[in-house]
């Protein structure tokens, strides 16, 4: 996967929020708010190549996470952000495709996307 170009994390009145930004995103509607965790991940892999597995990394490492549930967590961020139209498939890259609410972060990623 890879985050999309012209799609950038801003903080708005003290609330994480992707902002489109650019000619190809001019007929963006939507207001993408990020909990905590989701804005980490989001900082963490902006404009690079990522997978399911290395946000699970990195949910382990920032929060302490076990590694099935940060596994799952991260499935479903990944799914999310696709479907919101903010990341793209990358080919060669593995995009686990579980599905299950977040439960244990310190804000978790269930109420991640307002959309």
């Amino acid at each position: 996967m890879k985050t999309k170009p012209g799609f950038n994390l801003r903080t708005v009145c003290g609330e994480s929020i992707i902002v489109a930004e650019g000619r190809e995103n001019i007929d963006f509607s939507k207001v993408i708010s990020m909990n905590e965790s989701a804005a980490f991940l989001w900082k963490a892999v902006e404009d690079k190549e990522f997978s399911t597995e290395e946000l699970a990394r990195l949910l382990m490492k920032e929060y302490g996470i076990d590694g099935c549930t940060a596994t799952k967590d991260a499935a479903e961020i990944a799914e999310r952000w696709l479907e919101a139209g903010i990341t793209e498939k990358i080919s060669g890259l593995h995009n686990g495709r579980q599905g299950t609410t977040p439960r244990r972060h310190n804000k978790t990623l269930n109420d991640t996307l307002n959309k």
